[in-house]
């Protein structure tokens, strides 16, 4: 499949570089996200490391929040996603995510840019010494922007693809 962005055309040898780094920045996420929910994350690793998660996203990208016990779906701005993810009641809190794979080619937009979609499951259990315990698996879509960047090098100007997370919208939710 030939890709084409403000009159250049992505190769598929380019294309699955670009597909590759979406996907590993999306595995960067699931790191991120884990280390922040685990309670045994010190303070100043959890607030280092929300600051390198968002540099994965588009600015003003939301994440979605929802749980078995209510159909309502809450999204917040990536950074305080992070915070209550961080100040989640439990002593301990495990989320794992699997099964990461496109649902939708790169589709190029009137600005040149390019957006796809990958879907990932998300395995979270919270657990209290208390007895609270919670575990549920929520299908979630990841919007990803593609763009060509240009950047500056010992004076030559050196243009590349560059790869951002969007909004990331809860798909379902089940047990």
């Amino acid at each position: 499949m030939q890709v084409y962005a403000q009159g250049t055309k992505i190769n598929p040898k380019r294309k699955q570089a670009i597909d590759s780094l979406a996907l590993e920045k999306v595995k960067d996420l699931s790191k991120y996200i884990s280390l922040i929910g685990d309670k045994e994350t010190p303070y100043s690793e959890a607030t280092r490391v929300m600051d390198r998660a968002e540099e994965l996203f588009a600015p003003d990208s939301e994440m979605g929040v929802s749980s078995l016990s209510s159909e309502e779906i809450n999204y917040y701005k990536v950074r305080e996603y992070f915070e209550r993810l961080m100040a989640l009641n439990y002593d301990k809190v495990k989320i794992k995510w699997y099964d990461i794979h496109y649902i939708s080619d790169l589709e190029q937009q009137p600005d040149g840019k390019f957006v796809g979609v990958i879907t990932i499951y998300q395995r979270f259990e919270g657990t209290s010494e208390d007895g609270l315990s919670y575990k549920d698996t929520t299908k979630k879509d990841i919007t990803i922007y593609v763009e060509k960047k240009s950047t500056q090098i010992a004076g030559r100007v050196i243009d590349f693809w560059d790869v951002l997370l969007g909004d990331i919208r809860v798909a379902e939710t089940t047990i």
